[in-house]
């Protein structure tokens, strides 16, 4: 994280300074249905053997009253999704084989490849989430010079980051084993993402 987003960031959470409470970024959610992407194991990423990739287009509205990051740190807060942080997404394929991870967009554009080489590019925009399972391979291809994300993680799991194939064979063991979260990063206890993700 840079150090002006870290300052930001430090000073939305002491302050509430551009920050939302809780009723309020209830406020700036829309409905969106759960746009589903499963991918292969390409021998490299894993990707998970039964979870899809789940994004929401223009889940969140980002209005100018409140800092776009501090917007996506809160709603993940609020549905147990923590360890935030404000950055871009790495432009060389990785996936983490131990936990899950949601990717809020905050400003800007960016094409991201999701599964790995065999996967799927989308084009990604403030107000977009997407939500990772353990495995899922991600990559920014392309982005806008004022490309911004929040992403977070749930309250189970361990950071890891795969970026060859000598972590393959043990996170084919370890990603199906990783837990099915909660809550919905965006929608909570009742969102999409649960019926997505219903097979244990």
């Amino acid at each position: 994280m840079s150090i002006l987003q870290t300052t930001k960031k430090a000073v939305e959470q002491v302050t509430g300074i551009a920050r939302p409470d809780r009723r309020e970024v209830a406020d700036l959610l829309r409905p969106r249905k759960a746009n589903a992407f499963r991918f292969r194991d390409d021998g490299l990423v894993p990707n998970h053997p039964f979870w899809p990739l789940v994004v929401y287009r223009g889940a969140v509205t980002l209005p100018e009253d409140f800092d776009p990051a501090a917007v996506m740190e809160a709603l993940f807060e609020a549905n147990g999704w923590g360890d935030s942080w404000r950055n871009g997404i790495y432009n060389y394929v990785h996936y983490h084989s131990r936990i899950h991870e949601v990717l809020g967009v905050a400003r800007g554009t960016a094409k991201v490849r999701f599964g790995g080489k065999m996967g799927r590019t989308l084009s990604l925009k403030a107000g977009d989430v997407a939500v990772l399972p353990a495995g899922t391979g991600h990559q920014r291809l392309s982005a806008s010079d004022d490309f911004l994300v929040v992403g977070a993680y749930p309250e189970s799991g361990t950071y890891d980051l795969c970026t060859t194939a000598a972590y393959h064979a043990k996170a084919v063991v370890t990603i199906p084993k990783v837990g099915r979260p909660r809550k919905d990063p965006v929608y909570g206890s009742k969102g999409p993402l649960l019926a997505a993700w219903d097979r244990d």
